[in-house]
């Protein structure tokens, strides 16, 4: 408990930069539909939950460290926002980095964590409200994190959004800290000049074709297969294209649900393998 009451005392100390995006650059979940702020009190114990007004929803907040983490830095759940009313079931789980030195890289991430999914959740209120003024319907969305990697040296964390109803769609984008230095790297830091977009999309190309080839339940939208493609092939990873960086020091490229190939697939990744790109690094520090 004592513990639990320093870390809420630690976060609330945290000094919220103005410009987040100048270590963080993007959101997770971009939506059009502006959003008022909503500023939610930290709950003091393990598991709280808060009966919000006018709804049935709950917020439950749960601090649970996680333990395969080493002992600088960790990952806690920090807050976690729910709806349970018949066919409206949502929960979103909001990760929280603890112990950096580097109180702005933190704080930035952390901020963009609560950010994104509080703007989820008063979404999806908003469109639940909508519904039942119409007669009702089904709402299911979730979100989460997972640890892709935890060495050392790097942390990787995924952060999925998942909409649970009709043809369900995801999502996830990854963020990569550097333990030691304290740094957050991106996919362009990792190369000298913007060479490696060519050379890592030529490479996917081939693995989709490969892989077809191999497995004729696979399918991915690209060209060269002999296949009838519906959708536009695809062509070159964007610079900043969603990555991490696996235990094997591996570049991991990912791509979310219909991107790259129909739904059934699911979220799909490729593993580059590093004489494909060596040529294009700046060093091998993080990529082996």
């Amino acid at each position: 408990m004592k513990r639990m009451k320093q870390l809420i005392k630690e976060y609330k100390e945290i000094e919220i930069p103005e410009e987040i995006e100048s270590v963080v650059k993007h959101s997770l979940f971009p939506r059009k539909r502006k959003l008022k702020k909503l500023y939610f009190g930290i709950a003091v114990a393990a598991a709280l939950f808060m009966t919000s007004v006018n709804t049935s929803s709950t917020i439950a907040y749960a601090f649970s460290d996680i333990p395969i983490l080493d002992k600088v830095v960790k990952l806690i759940t920090f807050r976690e926002f729910k709806v349970d009313e018949g066919t409206y079931k949502a929960d979103y789980k909001v990760p929280a980095i603890t112990n950096l030195d580097n109180k702005e890289l933190e704080s930035s991430l952390n901020e963009k964590y609560l950010k994104e999914n509080e703007q989820l959740y008063q979404e999806f209120l908003a469109d639940k409200k909508e519904l039942k003024k119409n007669g009702g319907g089904h709402l299911g969305e979730n979100s989460g994190y997972e640890i892709k990697t935890d060495t050392k040296q790097l942390l990787s964390i995924g952060r999925y959004y998942v909409n649970t109803v009709g043809s369900s769609s995801t999502t996830i984008k990854f963020d990569t800290i550097d333990k030691e230095k304290e740094i957050y790297i991106t996919l362009p830091s990792l190369f000298k000049n913007e060479n490696y977009i060519k050379a890592i999309s030529e490479n996917i190309q081939e693995q989709m074709r490969t892989q077809m080839k191999e497995d004729a339940e696979l399918t991915y939208w690209v060209s060269g297969t002999g296949k009838e493609l519906v959708f536009d092939p695809f062509e070159k990873i964007v610079k900043d294209q969603n990555f991490y960086i696996n235990n094997k020091g591996k570049l991991v490229i990912s791509f979310d649900k219909y991107e790259v190939s129909p739904g059934y697939m699911g979220l799909v990744e490729f593993i580059i393998p590093t004489e494909v790109i060596q040529n294009e690094l700046v060093s091998n520090e993080y990529i082996k």
